[in-house]
């Protein structure tokens, strides 16, 4: 039980984060029994907000948004650094896990169902991530395969950059011009924030290594409903 605790600790921050911003509303967290009132949105109603509009480009995070991939973090700290946050810091991590560890991440079925709605639209997907780039990219042919992407683009390695913004994955946004992101963190709400877009939250799930769970919602930010798997 210490060395399962000891482990949630030492994930609980996955990626190196932006300044951290107070939240404006009470939200709730995914672990929560009891949901709070927040603004719900389902697959078809992002849909319809969208009708009459032409193709737009949209992005989405990567870890705890398309793919349960705890599993490659856990493998990664447990060889690099068990108990500790440092392989985060190891290239050799960040080798490893971005070469192919995703063939064992499990795709959330709500980022299937966005993506094929977003393609059924003509719409164009980008992956936006906070991992640092490795020696070798096995993550774009995985979730080109996962998500049946008609139109591939490479993902989009924000970590361990230099940048002009205050969250990494600005930058990647402004760039290819998205007009709605997506993803489960703090991160990716206050980025999408910070570029001017449309932010979109989706659930992570409880069994996650990276803990501490956000405050859905804390940010008035649409929270995508069953968006957990």
């Amino acid at each position: 039980m210490k060395k399962a605790l000891l482990f949630l600790f030492a994930a609980s921050v996955i990626f190196a984060a932006g300044p951290k911003v107070p939240y404006t509303h009470e939200g709730f967290y995914s672990t929560d029994k009891v949901q709070k009132a927040v603004h719900f949105v389902s697959v078809d109603d992002i849909k319809k907000s969208l009708e009459g509009k032409g193709p737009i480009n949209v992005s989405f995070d990567i870890d705890d948004t398309v793919l349960f991939s705890s599993p490659c973090f856990y493998h990664g700290q447990e060889k690099y650094s068990p108990g500790k946050n440092d392989y985060l810091k190891n290239q050799d991590f960040w080798n490893e896990v971005n070469a192919g560890c995703d063939q064992y991440s499990i795709p959330k079925q709500i980022a299937v169902d966005l993506i094929n709605m977003h393609q059924a639209r003509g719409d164009q997907i980008y992956f936006i991530t906070g991992r640092t780039a490795g020696d070798k990219d096995g993550v774009t042919p995985v979730l080109q395969k996962a998500f049946n992407i008609k139109d591939m683009h490479p993902v989009e390695f924000m970590g361990g950059r230099k940048l002009p913004t205050k969250y990494n994955k600005t930058p990647g946004i402004i760039e290819h011009k998205v007009s709605i992101h997506y993803g489960d963190s703090d991160d990716d709400i206050l980025a999408a924030k910070e570029a001017g877009i449309r932010g979109i939250r989706l659930m992570r799930a409880a069994n996650s290594t990276y803990q501490p769970m956000p405050t859905l919602g804390g940010y008035g930010e649409e929270v995508l409903i069953n968006s957990s798997y």
